[in-house]
């Protein structure tokens, strides 16, 4: 059937003048690094908006927009009876609408009764209309929508001024059985611009706030910030969803260029291409980019083979699950973008636009990969983790010194990758990285918060689905909302706490803290129509699934940092340990450190900022930077004074600016022997005084 072209029409999109920086450390293999800065656009599936019957679906929408919400709160001091905000009043918001219609603990059981009671997809066309109006239509929103009379009958699918509208859904996982679970957007939602700005190795830096020049915006509480450099030209990725033809189109569109690497991906003969081409529903769903590699390569002699995205190489009869390409880097092909966030960022500080531009850390958003049991290949349960934890910090560093991993596609099996999943690149023994990380994390006081790849519990597959969420969801918290210390106090988070289980202690209060239903209510909310719909209360629970499951994977982690952590004490370096960390490998090996567990006040003191800052071993790390640095100036200044003192080099010191070298050295070994040396140091990583 013939549809007429749909309207082109603007609107205003809310934007910031300072992106979310997300950082994603220490994720082990297969816990969704690359995802977090890929665009969500690509997961997107779009659709019509469909009528069950025109007239009498308006007749409810209009019955819900009309009628009276002042009375639903259980807390009657809440209510405002005849006073409450109208739906469609310009006072109350899209996102505000969808709590309305939302069920809620605090809102009456009569209230939630009526909620459950209406059919969501009139809760989705009261949203739509809610997207849609505008105040100078007054009463007359219906004459907007239509349907198109279909063979003497109304139709089903909606239109608005006459142009069809389309709804827009998200993939979150499978049900299971293997169904995709698929859940509606919200009206106005846009899918967050992103700049990549680090994948796997990137080198960072950390300063006290008052050494970073003009402000920094909201940094809260924090007396240090974190800064990243991107080390790579080029990422290795994988992209696990590209075997589905024409969803992954950033991939898709990476394959059509010209000078790619790939590995495990199956050379396809021309007679196999020729197939592919003859498949016409198939090869339809293929994007535009991806149609043309298979085109273009009929229409050359050369070369035998090509590649395509949905078909990694078959090793002993099966598609392989670790197919790779290298990818150049995206913000390297994105200057325009990235010349606008500078801006952007620019005009908001209030800096003139050739002055630095430091952009700080925001969110700490590690990745978790998560399996089920798979006694066949000897792979234990490691499912135990709801979509988003978040770990205090003697917890999340159980955690990095073990970092165990589920099984990955880009794995053999399942177990430790080392301390911070650095193990098989480590020079160095990993005591001196875990001791700089702790550091950096006391210092900035980042909360870090665990995303799930994989599965969650054992029944719920969800690939990166969750991994890409996250990011989306972050950039629309507000900074109070990120902080893990309001979320606790709000309700968003719940403990998890250990249990007895056949006479056995369970310590699941090593995962720390995990969303609600109540999180999923408010935030999820900004970008779900439906967001109490989106985790269920098995997955958010995941021993609710199978509890013999869950209590063998929290075993599987304790033995494993117990198993981990004895290998400082066998090697020697628990000695090179900082107090804290030296504390929590006894605690990962023997339960208690000086008669203290992990829950005694003492021990968790040790891990906090004025603990630290105020500590001997932190003042030894600053005394221990100034000797390393004082004398690497110095070797600086003597071979600067002996070139400058050869007349023959006059002319090339001049071009080499040495003076202003020679004085910025100088500058320098005068600033680490002043007086206030700790003072003006304090907040910075400093140097371990072991590596000396």
């Amino acid at each position: 059937m013939h549809r007429p072209a749909e309207g082109r029409r603007w609107r205003l999109i809310g934007t910031v003048a300072e992106g979310v920086f997300c950082h994603k450390p220490c994720t082990v293999s297969g816990g969704g690094k690359s995802e977090i800065s890929k665009s969500i656009g690509d997961a997107i599936l779009h659709g019509s908006v469909m009528v069950t019957h025109f007239h009498r679906d308006f007749d409810e929408v209009e019955q819900i927009l009309y009628g009276s919400f002042g009375s639903r709160f259980k807390d009657r001091s809440q209510n405002h009876g005849a006073d409450s905000r109208k739906i469609l009043s310009s006072a109350r918001s899209l996102g505000s609408v969808i709590k309305l219609l939302t069920p809620s603990e605090e809102y009456t059981d009569e209230y939630n009764a009526w909620l459950r009671s209406i059919p969501f997809y009139i809760k989705d066309l009261v949203f739509l209309v809610k997207r849609y109006y505008k105040e100078d239509w007054g009463d007359n929103w219906r004459e907007r929508f239509s349907v198109d009379d279909i063979n003497g009958k109304l139709g089903n699918e909606l239109k608005y001024r006459n142009s069809y509208i389309r709804s827009h859904y998200l993939r979150i996982g499978y049900n299971p059985k293997g169904g995709w679970r698929t859940f509606s957007l919200r009206k106005d939602f846009n899918p967050a611009a992103k700049l990549q700005t680090e994948d796997d190795i990137s080198v960072s830096v950390v300063a006290p706030k008052t050494a970073i020049l003009g402000p920094t915006g909201e940094r809260g509480k924090r007396q240090s910030l974190k800064f990243i450099e991107n080390c790579e030209y080029r990422l290795f990725q994988r992209p696990d969803d590209a075997v589905v033809r024409g969803y992954d189109k950033t991939t898709e569109l990476d394959f059509s260029g010209k000078n790619r690497f790939f590995s495990n991906y199956e050379p396809l003969t021309r007679d196999i291409v020729q197939e592919t081409v003859e498949d016409a529903i198939r090869f339809s769903y293929f994007t535009p980019p991806m149609q043309r590699v298979h085109e273009e390569f009929l229409a050359e002699p050369q070369p035998e083979f090509m590649v395509s995205t949905a078909q990694p190489r078959i090793v002993d009869g099966k598609p392989s699950k670790n197919p790779r390409y290298l990818q150049d880097r995206p913000d390297l092909n994105s200057l325009r973008d990235l010349h606008i966030a500078a801006v952007g960022a620019h005009l908001r500080r209030r800096l003139p636009m050739d002055a630095p531009l430091p952009i700080p850390v925001n969110a700490v958003l590690a990745g978790r990969r998560n399996n089920p049991p798979d006694p066949e290949a000897g792979i234990r349960a490691l499912c135990v983790y709801n979509p988003i934890h978040y770990q205090e910090l003697p917890e999340l560093f159980m955690d990095f010194i073990a970092s165990l991993t589920g099984k990955s596609p880009s794995t053999t099996g399942a177990g430790s990758e080392g301390a911070l999943t650095k193990g098989p690149f480590n020079a160095l023994p990993q005591i001196f990285d875990l001791n700089n990380a702790l550091v950096s994390y006391v210092l900035t006081q980042d909360g870090c918060y665990s995303s799930a790849a994989g599965y969650v519990g054992p029944n719920y597959k969800v690939d990166h689905d969750i991994s890409l969420l996250v990011p989306e969801l972050w950039s629309r918290l507000r900074a109070h909302e990120r902080e893990p210390d309001w979320l606790i106090e709000h309700g968003y988070l719940d403990r998890c706490e250990d249990f007895e289980h056949n006479g056995e202690s369970i310590l699941a209060s090593r995962l720390g803290w995990r969303i609600n239903m109540k999180f999923a209510r408010d935030f999820l909310g900004r970008v779900f129509s439906n967001p109490v719909a989106v985790f269920t209360e098995d997955m958010l629970k995941p021993e609710i699934q199978d509890l013999e499951i869950f209590v063998d994977g929290v075993r599987n982690i304790v033995q494993t940092q117990k198993r981990v952590a004895e290998l400082y004490f066998e090697d020697g370096t628990i000695e090179l340990a900082c107090p804290p960390l030296r504390a929590l490998l006894h605690i990962m090996v023997h339960g208690h450190f000086e008669g203290k567990t992990i829950n005694d006040r003492e021990i968790r003191d040790l891990f906090t900022y004025d603990a630290v800052v105020q500590s001997d071993w932190y003042l030894a790390r600053l005394d221990a930077f100034r000797e390393s640095e004082l004398r690497r100036l110095k070797k600086i200044r003597r071979n600067v004074e002996v070139y400058l003192a050869r007349p023959n080099n006059a002319e090339l010191a001049e071009e080499m600016k040495l003076m202003d070298r020679l004085v910025y050295a100088q500058r320098k070994i005068d600033e680490l022997q002043a007086a206030d040396f700790h003072e003006r140091y304090r907040g910075s990583l400093g140097t371990d005084p072991g590596v000396l």
